[in-house]
Parts: C-alpha cells; structure tokens; sequence
C-alpha cells in the first residue's frame, strides 16, 4: 500500500480529522478561561467543568489517535516518509515533550484551578476581601497560560514542519 492508495488516503484522512477534533478542542481553553472568570463562581465553574471534560476526554483521545495514525502513514507510504527526515524526527520529538508537559505539568494545574473554583463555589460570601481561592487561582491560572502558550507554539511548530516538510 503507497501514497495515492485508498487505504493509505483513509489512514491520512483519519490523521488529520483526529488532528482538527484533538488539538482544535484545545487550542481555545483560554477563551473559555477567560469566559469564565467574567461569570459568577457556579457559572464559571460550568463552562471550567464542560471545557475540562472536552479537553481530557475527547480531545486527549483524538490527540492520541493523530500520534497514531501518523505513524500508520509513515508505514503505508512506501518509504515516501521515514522517520529519519528532519521535519518527522523533529515533529515526533515535539510530540512526545508536548505530551509529557500536558500530562505532568498542565493537567494537574488544571485540576488544582478546578478544585479551587468548586471550594469557591461552595464557600459562602465572606466579608472584607476576596476569598483566599481567588489569589491561588490567578497564580495557578498564570503557570497555566505560560504551559498553554508553549503547547501552541509546539502545536504550531509541528504543523509548520508537517506542511513544509523540511528535510
């Protein structure tokens, strides 16, 4: 099976649909951060929750299907694509640190800012200052905008290198 091929088509189809649902669910979280903190605490905390639950059920999912299914048209292509072209091997490793910051640095933020906006939600009304969550909340919501930013950029290095193809 080669380029041009029908099963290989399906497999790139397939790349790039998982690519478009996976990073695209993730790509605007801080639009819906930036909604949310506008809104009431219980209002806020629904769009962090449905947001939470697109980006680490669905979008994590599809963000590991592009992984795999590139490598499915790296082995349909007859030896079009190898692994050891400097756009690919670049790619692959942006990839995998990518992942290693989501998964180690990113998520557990994320699940801290969640955690603090349900305390905030729960918490009543206090008098004389803003809750003490508010202040951990902007600094956790920082480390997360500076991570976030560093996932676009690699997002859009590998997207630059995949369409160029720079050898």
């Amino acid at each position: 099976m080669g380029i041009g091929e029908t099963g290989y088509n399906i497999v790139k189809v397939l790349h790039i649909l998982s690519a478009v649902i996976g990073f695209g669910g993730v790509l605007l979280n801080g639009v819906y951060a930036a909604q949310a903190r506008k809104r009431p605490p219980a209002e806020g905390l629904a769009i962090i929750e449905a947001n939470v639950f697109v980006s680490n059920k669905i979008s994590k999912i599809a963000i590991y299907l592009t992984f795999i299914f590139g490598f499915g048209v790296i082995g349909m292509s007859d030896g079009a694509w190898k692994i050891s072209q400097t756009w690919l091997l670049i790619s692959i490793i942006l990839f995998v640190i990518s992942l290693l910051v989501s998964e180690l640095l990113l998520s557990p933020r994320v699940k801290q800012l969640v955690e603090l906006q349900r305390e905030l939600v729960a918490a009543p009304a206090a008098a004389g200052g803003p809750p003490p969550q508010v202040a951990q909340m902007k600094a956790i919501g920082g480390q997360v905008g500076a991570l976030s930013g560093f996932l676009h950029l690699a997002f859009l290095t590998i997207l630059v290198l995949m369409v160029f193809q720079w050898t």
